[in-house]
């Protein structure tokens, strides 16, 4: 089918972000991001409060939107939509204001898949974004290690097993009474402290494991999150916890940084690619990104989004649509959100 011909704008409602971009060719014209900060009261992301969240604020998030790019909405070509994976309800309030909508103006319509939306965000900001390279995707949800030929085609080499790395992150800071989401308090604090005081375990992770192996790249965060914690009740016990908060935050940190840039920095070398793309919230880890530079050498090049980007966006969901409409993936009437969407293109081969 080609190029779009004419502005893509891209809804994003998968979790607690309600956002809305407009996407003409190269061109970024506009971008809203509305963040729901009443999470923070509750520590974590409470799907009834998201969707009804979504639903208050969408019409002006678009809105916001098409003002910023100077359009009106029957300016716009395409309309991509976030449908899946993530919360339901959430999900649901984007895809069906977005099909009716584009129903109402005769207009296609994109599903997009969240996880692929991330690949594609900081290919919004580096033209040098594009593949070959190995993917780290981590988020709240989710934490992928793919091989990336090339756009479409996407090799499963390792997921988590049970908590993603930036669930693991929100967690850990809840046990050391940090702010949500736990990852930007957790490394503000490890930044204050050296080395690494409180050597926690580092799962799936040994120098036993071969390629081939069932865990040579796969990931476990739940047994590192109960380290963690029964660390901490100890501490408390002791009354030694708020003096050696900053400490166990920086050695929890360290564990999870050696398990991911461990895990890709084989993936690298499997290969034979020196360039590895991080996405998703955890992308915006100062940390992580510092630990995949030194990994990869002078050699090597780390391709990541802007903080901006990093988080659930329309931008990337536009990005994405913009690309799976050239490729004539076009959604029915009858698409829905899915909370299990499955990973197009994506193949399993371990």
């Amino acid at each position: 089918m080609g190029r779009a011909p004419g502005p893509v704008l891209g809804i994003e409602t998968s979790c607690d972000e309600t956002s809305a971009a407009l996407l003409d060719g190269d061109r970024l014209l506009a971008h809203v991001i509305l963040s729901q900060d009443v999470h923070r009261v509750y520590d974590g992301v409470v799907p009834e409060l998201a969707a009804r969240a979504h639903l208050r604020v969408l019409d002006d998030v678009v809105a916001a939107a098409l003002e910023e790019a100077g359009l009106r909405l029957r300016d716009v070509a395409v309309f991509g939509v976030t449908a899946g994976p993530g919360l339901i309800g959430a999900l649901l309030v984007g895809v069906t204001w977005t099909k009716a909508v584009a129903w109402a103006l005769e207009r296609p319509i994109v599903g997009v898949h969240h996880m692929e939306g991330h690949l594609f965000a900081a290919s919004l900001e580096d033209p040098d974004a594009v593949p070959p390279f190995v993917a780290l995707l981590v988020s709240g949800g989710h934490t992928l290690l793919l091989w990336v030929p090339e756009w479409g085609r996407y090799e499963l080499l390792g997921e988590t097993r049970d908590d993603a790395a930036g669930e693991a992150f929100d967690k850990v800071a809840r046990v050391l009474g940090m702010s949500y989401p736990g990852g930007p308090p957790i490394e503000r604090a490890a930044a204050t402290v050296a080395g690494d005081p409180y050597p926690f375990p580092r799962p799936m992770l040994a120098s036993s494991q071969q390629p081939g192996d069932d865990d040579y790249y796969a990931f476990s965060f739940s047994g590192l999150k109960t380290a963690v914690r029964n660390r901490a009740e100890a501490l408390d016990a002791e009354g030694r916890l708020p003096a050696e908060r900053d400490a166990v935050a920086r050695s929890f940190q360290r564990a999870v940084l050696d398990v991911l840039v461990t895990k890709a920095m084989r993936a690298v070398e499997e290969k034979g690619c020196p360039r590895v793309l991080i996405g998703g919230g955890v992308a915006a880890s100062r940390a992580l990104r510092d630990a995949l530079r030194d990994a990869l050498g002078e050699g090597g090049r780390l391709l990541h989004p802007s903080p901006r980007m990093a988080t659930d966006n329309g931008a990337m969901i536009a990005r994405t649509a913009a690309f799976r409409f050239g490729r004539g993936d076009l959604a029915g009437p009858d698409l829905s959100a899915r909370a299990d969407l499955p990973f197009p293109g994506l193949v399993r081969t371990r």
